[in-house]
């Protein structure tokens, strides 16, 4: 299992309307084949200067390539990610076995 993590802050153009418009987006990456457990986060903790996250799960490293690799997260970059986001840090995590 993967568990695919973005935590981002959308640039100071990005008004209410902008917002809403990138999250009603992303929610439709969760339909792309293999993603799992799929959520739009606010952030709420003063400890960092990002503002919101998307996370989502994979059974293994070939769906996630296809992930990466599908027209509907290739659109989204481009037409919602690259235009809103002013930063971000991406976080992929596999189990912790001791």
């Amino acid at each position: 299992m993967i568990r695919h993590s973005v935590i981002f802050t959308l640039k100071s153009s990005v008004d209410a309307a902008g917002v809403k418009a990138f999250f009603e987006a992303a929610h439709k990456l969760a339909a792309i084949p293999g993603v799992q457990h799929f959520e739009s986060l606010k952030q709420v903790s003063k400890k960092n200067g990002y503002g919101f996250g998307l996370s989502m799960e994979f059974a293994d490293e070939a769906l996630y390539e296809q992930y990466n690799n599908h027209p509907l997260h290739v659109q989204f970059i481009q037409d919602h990610w690259l235009p809103a986001v002013a930063e971000f840090m991406e976080i992929d995590y596999l189990p912790y076995e001791q």
